[in-house]
């Protein structure tokens, strides 16, 4: 290790005591007590915000970031969303987000 590589690995250490006072906020403090029922009803959503927050931007920009998808990304994403929408199941939502991606794909060569 050299002395230029020095911040890079603060910088880690840093984050990964700041991730672990997260977790250990949750699971250590707070892991063998009742919470109340309205967190847990907030709790419930943090997947609804966090799953659209990962997929959105692959479905609008590019590979390289700079430029904005092609049509069939956003097709394939309306699609995944009307069958979660209307079957309100989120396993057959992926398996259809999963297929139409593939089949995109192969389209595509």
């Amino acid at each position: 290790m050299s002395a230029a590589d020095a911040p890079v690995w603060v910088i880690i250490v840093i984050l990964g005591v700041g991730t672990f006072t997260l977790r250990f906020s949750f699971l250590g403090l707070l892991g063998d007590r009742v919470l109340p029922d309205w967190v847990l009803r907030h709790l419930r959503y943090t997947v609804v915000a966090i799953l659209p927050a990962l997929v959105a931007p692959l479905v609008i920009w590019s590979r390289d970031g700079k430029t904005l998808n092609e049509p069939g990304s956003l097709i394939v994403a309306i699609t995944t969303l009307a069958v979660g929408y209307w079957t309100k199941s989120t396993n057959l939502a992926i398996a259809v987000g999963g297929f139409g991606l593939a089949f995109l794909l192969i389209m595509q060569g």
